[in-house]
């Protein structure tokens, strides 16, 4: 067993239960804390008996008092179902929770690292999307208590660096899917699985063109625990995502084909603000960490249908 005690933050969400189960099976002390808004106890089910975990239901709008070496926080609803419900909370959720994250940071002196998103750059004017393009983004809009909360929480995080010299990472996460995925988050991969699955119709927002990376979670969290290893701090925010970029149709197109599915396809109007290109540059994770994306799509998607197929049975 190692020494460290490690927090996760929206650790029974989708990414962070895969990160629970990644630092568990590596032999770190984990305690995850979520409030179970969008998370669930079935996503850290496996590891409720191990010894080196500990689960708290805790809000992290709220402070928290506990001895940790490293936090990892992840705590925020990510999908616009979920953070368009009850937008004061999630700006909430992001402000005061990298406050209060941060402030436990500062008294125990542990390394932090924020999970910041894609989103920070709104709809963009450049592409793909290098860390120091500044984005933009709609104040007003439905996604602002989203995009908003995280873009403040990314300016404390700074702020914490340069005034209490804590040792952060800022990651930005671009399209991540994979089991554990919530089936009605609304996001397009578990939309359009759920959707084949049942053989109803595949729902595409505008003409399908616009287009997304998707990067498959066990990518991720290998980049996001390699960016916390780093040794090097002020390096700022880094891109983590898949730089492969398809349409939405093709996406669609790709989920009825491997799930052999009788669903066929119907547009309705795109949301406002849902920006017509997603898709990262990479390049500062490969020169620190020696970072990119392995699973090919295909192989992704086989994995995430499997999960689904299994969690519709149990329905």
């Amino acid at each position: 067993m190692f020494d460290k005690k490690i927090l996760v933050t929206g650790g029974a969400g989708f990414l962070g239960s895969h990160l629970c189960a990644k630092l568990v099976s590596g032999g770190y002390d984990v305690l995850c804390a979520d409030n179970f808004f969008t998370g669930s106890k079935r996503n850290i089910s496996s590891l409720l008996d191990a010894s080196n975990f500990e689960l708290m239901r805790h809000d992290v709008t709220f402070p928290l008092y506990v001895e940790v070496d490293q936090i990892y926080n992840l705590a925020c609803p990510a999908s616009p179902v979920h953070y368009q419900f009850d937008p004061v909370q999630t700006t909430k959720t992001s402000v005061h929770g990298a406050i209060n994250m941060l402030g436990l940071a500062k008294r125990v002196k542990a390394r932090i690292l924020q999970a910041s998103t894609s989103e920070v750059y709104g709809d963009p004017e450049i592409h793909p999307q290098p860390e120091s393009y500044r984005g933009r983004v709609n104040t007003f809009g439905p996604r602002a208590c989203y995009d908003e909360g995280k873009r403040c929480a990314e300016t404390l995080f700074h702020d914490y660096e340069q005034q209490h010299d804590l040792s952060i990472r800022v990651m930005r996460i671009f399209n991540t899917y994979g089991p554990h995925m919530h089936p009605n988050d609304g996001r397009v991969v578990s939309n359009f699985i759920v959707q084949a699955l049942n053989n109803e119709p595949i729902t595409l927002y505008g003409d399908g063109s616009q287009t997304r990376s998707f990067c498959y979670v066990d990518d991720l969290i290998e980049g996001m625990m390699s960016f916390m290893a780093l040794e090097t701090d002020g390096v700022g925010p880094v891109n983590m995502g898949n730089p492969e970029e398809y349409s939405i149709r093709e996406l669609a197109e790709k989920i009825i084909a491997l799930t052999g599915s009788r669903s066929t396809i119907t547009y309705k109007p795109l949301p406002q603000d849902d920006p017509l290109q997603r898709c990262p540059d990479i390049s500062k994770a490969k020169s620190l960490m020696d970072w990119a994306p392995k699973t090919p799509l295909e192989e992704g998607l086989q994995k995430t249908i499997s999960y689904f197929e299994d969690l519709l049975q149990a329905r």
